[in-house]
This record gives structure tokens, C-alpha cells and sequence, in this order.
């Protein structure tokens, strides 16, 4: 049951900082113009909320069993260097212009999200 709820808590989080980053991202387009003050506020929130989910997925690895932490800690791992590689690696196709466009930080979340996706997948396969 203490799992159940460490991932209801995590999900709030998570929601919570996506919704903050929605309204950064869009509230200066949107709502409140060029008024500053308002964006500031906004990203502060972000910063906070996110802070927030990573307690809240901190507890949740905590609340897990010992192979199940393996599996994530495992993925995470995996995930940190193969984004670091490919994050630096995109970065300089962009900086030397051996790319025709500019590298945005959302292809490297993507990929960090797939990468993890997919390292949880195979060492759920390989452990369970």
C-alpha cells in the first residue's frame, strides 16, 4: 500500500511540475505578456514543483523492493550516460553546423525518456 501512495504522490509532483511548465512556457505568449514579474514567478514555481517530484520520486525508489530498486537504479544509470553522450554528441553537430538546424533541449528529453523506457523494459525481463 506504502508504494501505492509513494506513486499517487510522485504523479502529483509530476503533474504539478509539468502544468508550471506549461504556464512558463506559455503564460509570457498567452496571459500575461511582457510583464516580467509574472514570468519570474512562474519559473520559480517550475523550479520548486520540480524539486518536489524529485523528493517524491526519491521516496518512491525508496519504497520499493530491493530487486526493483536494482532495476531502476540500473536504468538510471544507463539512462545518465547514454544521454550524456548523445546529449554532448548533438550539441556539437549543432555548434560545428553539420546539422541544418539547432539542437532544442526536447530532443534530449525525449531521448532520456525513451532510453529509461526501454532499459526498465529489458531488466524487467532480464530480472522478473
Amino acid at each position: 500500500m506504502q508504494t501505492n501512495n509513494r506513486i499517487a504522490q510522485l504523479a502529483t509532483w509530476t503533474g504539478l511540475w509539468v502544468i508550471s511548465q506549461a504556464v512558463a512556457a506559455f503564460g509570457p505568449l498567452f496571459l500575461w505578456g511582457e510583464q516580467s514579474i509574472f514570468t519570474v514567478i512562474a519559473i520559480i514555481a517550475t523550479l520548486l514543483f520540480g524539486l518536489g517530484m524529485i523528493r517524491a520520486n526519491i521516496k518512491h525508489l525508496r519504497s520499493l523492493d530491493e530487486l526493483q530498486q536494482k532495476i531502476h537504479l540500473e536504468a538510471m544509470g544507463l539512462t545518465l550516460g547514454l544521454v550524456l553522450v548523445f546529449g554532448l554528441s548533438y550539441s556539437l553537430l549543432d555548434t560545428t553546423n553539420l546539422i541544418p538546424f539547432d539542437a532544442e533541449i526536447s530532443v534530449v528529453v525525449v531521448f532520456m525518456g525513451l532510453t529509461y523506457l526501454a532499459a526498465i523494459m529489458v531488466n524487467n525481463w532480464r530480472y522478473l
